[in-house]
């Protein structure tokens, strides 16, 4: 049986509850919301953008043991939240993609919490996991869509070496 990754967020309630994709991703039981930051597990993938290292399929095995940890608070507030997450989990910053949120739709890198488990899910090689998550919103299907040829070949890529490489040539081209 195929194992599912575990996907926690950490929630500061720093947004609108009604655009929140993380609580509708736990009222359909995708996710593990926490408020008390002090509770989000240690040595977890932490999603971080400000991380130096490129999230890829060499952090599958503390993925599937740990976690993969996102963060949904206001970006004014975050680099608090992810100096003290990077502390106790390995940060990991997801590669060049579009989003196609109704808010951010079109611009690279300015992912809801499900666009950024959907992408980390992806590269990981849980395309059937990542699609299921999708599916909640009428729009997040499409970020799949969006993003195919890079998620592609993010997923074929062996490291973050070659995630960067793959990643160069998208931000190149657009």
């Amino acid at each position: 049986m195929e194992r599912i990754i575990k996907l926690i967020v950490y929630h500061a309630n720093e947004d609108d509850p009604k655009k929140c994709s993380a609580r509708k991703l736990q009222k359909f039981g995708f996710v593990e919301l926490l408020t008390n930051i002090r509770k989000t597990p240690r040595n977890a993938i932490l999603l971080n953008p400000f991380a130096k290292k490129s999230f890829s399929k060499e952090d599958i095995d503390f993925a599937k043991k740990n976690g993969i940890i996102a963060v949904d608070c206001s970006w004014k507030n975050a680099e608090n939240s992810f100096e003290y997450l990077d502390k106790r989990n390995y940060s990991r910053a997801l590669p060049y993609v579009i989003a196609v949120n109704p808010i951010n739709y079109g611009k690279p890198l300015k992912l809801t919490t499900i666009e950024a488990f959907a992408a980390a899910l992806y590269i990981l090689g849980e395309t059937n996991h990542a699609k299921n998550i999708l599916n909640i919103y009428k729009w997040s299907p499409h970020f799949l869509e969006l993003n195919r040829e890079p998620l592609e070949d993010y997923r074929k890529a062996r490291n973050s070496k070659e995630i960067i490489e793959f990643m160069k040539q998208y931000i190149d081209s657009n």
